[in-house]
């Protein structure tokens, strides 16, 4: 916070022990590094669903509904057990449980590399799920506890900006791969990620833990656990069918909502609560992780979606499709490292506002793509989405962090990615049912001349639109890759505008609820030595 000239500042108590402040940043690297193993893996994923689509021996022929499946067994898992890492971090060591995590899902890499059909990819897609969930609130709570709190929004900023770096090196990577390799390479390639990393977290990262962590909650876990799973199940399951009204995907639905909601009950009324409930009373905390939610269920939906449009509609190929997105990945590692300035200058209300809106305005730009874009368009509009994330992104995770103590950034950490992770498969699951939806009422009018067996087929995706008029012939077949590329584009028109709308209820919650500019003060908070145990070499 700004102090006036002239004024005495009390000198902040530090916090963390000096040999580790020293390498804070090399240890920042290392985090990094966990972080982009995880995002490379699903940037990498989403320019191969067509590959993997593709029949034995280019892919293993999986179906739309099971190319869902092997991205959403990931989430499925992965939303389920964040929680419970995140409090397991906090108990048993953040070092053990990075180290454990990176391990399984390196393992689950290998095994998904291997796989002999989409069945044995979803289990191993779930397997590195369970790692992934041990990975990621795990870096951000060490985080919390190497650097000073004046620090932190610029090393979250840092931290934040890997995830661009992630989005432009996975596809790009997995465009070479894929053009020179079998789609398995896509996973292979994160083995020799994972040994380096492993190596690198053993040498440098310092273990830290809740000194006292107080009784175990096994009740809350497990209610959490079940809770997010059958929610998480529900929404996926929903997609899937494209039918939130069937029976089995509202039972699940709300079979999760009352086990959360009993989870609530439990832990507001628990002498030693997992969570503590009471933060969610704050506007600001509140805000923050729903801004997660919403920016996440708006672009989740869209990335989804743009593959198919780039590389089924326009016919590019996956190192293409990879390319293009590069200005999104850009402009997320120039201005993630650099939001805390103009948060320090405009305040996060504004800023993430301001970031929510171009978000929005991104999103609704699909809406005026057709078959014929110039690429120049795509990459202008790439480069807004991705600025838009770098201003929301880095200013919210600083407000769920630094609202929890330091010894629960396990627990903050996991309730950040645990709301993104919700909001991302409510984007795909809802998002991808419209779009679904859209598509097979545009094309059925067009499949008259498909014989009546694979009628039902070719009006499921336009992949299979497209393997069903390939059969067909050129001449024949002609006119129904013309018709499908137009129900898709309607239908992508329609999904963009859905999910712009969704940005825009986003800008209104943290325009009213996140914090404004912070007014001067002459004084700086002191923070609290921990016991020397609690960081440790």
């Amino acid at each position: 916070m700004p102090i006036p000239s002239g004024a005495p500042a009390a000198p902040a108590v530090p916090h963390v022990p000096e040999a580790i402040h020293r390498r804070r940043w090399w240890i920042l690297g290392v985090l990094m590094f966990s972080v982009l193993i995880v995002v490379l893996d699903n940037s990498i994923l989403n320019v191969a669903v067509k590959t993997i689509a593709s029949p034995a021996p280019t892919g293993i022929g999986a179906t739309q509904s099971e190319l869902e499946w092997a991205i959403n067994s990931y989430t499925l898992v992965f939303a389920g057990l964040l929680f419970t890492a995140g409090l397991l971090g906090d108990r048993i060591g953040r070092k053990k449980v990075l180290l454990a995590g990176t391990l399984v899902f390196g393992l689950g890499s290998a095994l998904a590399a291997f796989s002999a059909s989409p069945g044995e990819l979803i289990t191993w897609r779930a397997l590195m799920g369970f790692g992934a969930a041990f990975v990621m609130p795990a870096t951000l709570a060490v985080l919390m506890n190497v650097f000073e709190r004046d620090e932190q929004p610029r090393a979250i900023g840092i931290w934040a900006g890997s995830v661009g770096l992630g989005i432009a090196i996975g596809p790009i990577t997995g465009g070479v791969l894929l053009e020179h390799f079998w789609w398995g390479s896509i996973f292979l390639v994160n083995v020799p990620v994972v040994v380096i990393a492993l190596i690198a977290m053993a040498i440098l990262v310092p273990d830290s833990r809740d000194p006292k962590p107080g009784k175990v909650d096994p009740l809350g876990v497990g209610l959490s656990i079940v809770g997010l799973v059958l929610l998480v199940y529900g929404i996926i399951r929903g997609g899937e069918l494209a039918d939130f009204t069937d029976t089995t995907v509202l039972l699940a639905i709300a079979g999760g909502l009352l086990v959360l909601a009993g989870f609530v009950w439990h832990e507001k009324r628990s002498s030693h609560p997992a969570i503590d409930i009471t933060y969610f009373r704050k506007p600001a905390f509140s805000a923050a992780v729903a801004a997660i939610a919403l920016v996440f269920f708006a672009l989740m939906g869209v990335t989804f979606f743009s593959a198919f449009y780039l590389q089924s509609v326009r016919g590019y190929s996956a190192l293409q499709s990879g390319l293009l997105i590069l200005p999104l990945a850009a402009a997320q590692m120039v201005f993630a490292p650099r939001a805390r300035l103009v948060v320090d200058r405009f305040g996060a209300r504004a800023v993430c506002t301001a970031g929510m809106l171009l978000v929005a305005v991104g999103l609704a730009s699909f809406a005026l793509f057709d078959a014929g874009t110039p690429v120049w368009v795509m990459c202008l509009v790439f480069f807004v989405q991705g600025t838009g994330m770098a201003h929301i992104m880095p200013p919210v995770t600083v407000a769920v962090m630094q609202a929890l103590p330091r010894e629960k950034a396990g627990s903050g950490s996991a309730i950040n990615n645990t709301f993104r992770q919700v909001g991302g498969a409510l984007g795909i699951a809802v998002l991808g049912s419209v779009l679904s939806t859209v598509y097979r009422g545009d094309i059925e009018a067009h499949l008259g001349a498909v014989p009546a067996g694979v009628r039902d087929v070719a009006g499921e995706s336009i992949e299979a639109t497209l393997g069903v008029a390939e059969k067909l012939g050129p001449v024949a077949g002609k006119p129904l890759v013309a018709a499908a590329n137009d129900a898709f584009i309607s239908a992508m028109h329609v999904t963009a505008l859905g999910s712009a709308a969704v940005a825009l209820i986003g800008a209104v919650v943290v325009g009213l609820f996140l914090p404004g500019r912070p007014p001067a003060t002459t004084e700086v908070p002191e923070e609290v030595r921990p016991p020397a145990e609690q960081l440790t070499r």
